[in-house]
């Protein structure tokens, strides 16, 4: 075989394998995907300081420069930044209330100790109207009122069509990392609907009122 021949075969095969390659999907590579980030979503919004991992709630400042936001014919006037890392306690699902145009999930979350199975494991949590309550026999497996400043009911009002499929995804007993503003809600036949400021505050008009921006399933 003299060396044209070479040449013909050789540069024949480098076509052929770049054709084949062209029409090959390139195989990707997902290791670097954490669960975690595989269960994040977010919106386009302004998002506050995050919280640490497993510290409690960190409520911040609204900068100047933030408008509010729109949820069907409500504006909603944000009161601080909210950023939680905490066990869900229970969900509650709403589709009939005026609040469900805007918030259709509660959450009730727990942190510090408010997550732990042996707390949790002595005590009946449950949701209704809008409320979250706690029953437990005996003495209470830590102070009463270290568990009422360590858990609260949250209505969550999702950013987007995303974070809406995001937290109906969410389970009793997970861990969720949950980034938005507290908000007052406001529609034009003079509706209202605003949100707790406070950990420390229990009864009517305790519960936290979330603009979801950011949710992760840890």
């Amino acid at each position: 075989m003299n060396w044209r021949v070479v040449v013909i075969i050789a540069a024949l095969l480098g076509a052929m394998g770049w054709w084949w390659s062209s029409r090959v999907e390139p195989t990707r590579d997902d290791s670097s995907v954490t669960p975690a980030a595989a269960a994040s979503h977010s919106v386009a919004c302004t998002l506050p300081p995050r919280v640490a991992a497993l510290d409690p709630p960190l409520q911040t400042p609204v900068p100047a420069s933030l408008a509010g936001f729109r949820r069907n014919d409500a504006t909603l006037t944000p009161l601080a930044g909210f950023s939680i890392d905490a066990r869900v306690l229970s969900r509650r699902d709403y589709r009939s209330d005026r609040e469900a145009r805007y918030a259709p999930t509660d959450l009730a979350l727990g942190w510090g100790r408010m997550r732990d199975d042996a707390v949790l494991g002595r005590l009946t949590i449950s949701q209704s109207a809008r409320w979250y309550r706690y029953r437990y026999g005996g003495e209470p497996p830590i102070p009463q009122a270290e568990i009422d400043r360590s858990a609260a009911n949250m209505h969550m009002i999702p950013g987007s069509d995303g974070i809406a499929d995001a937290l109906a995804e969410v389970k009793s007993g997970e861990r969720v990392r949950i980034d938005g503003w507290l908000v007052e809600a406001r529609a034009p036949d003079g509706w209202r609907w605003r949100s707790s400021t406070t950990r420390d505050d229990t009864g009517a008009g305790a519960c936290e009122v979330v603009y979801v921006c950011a949710i992760t399933r840890l």
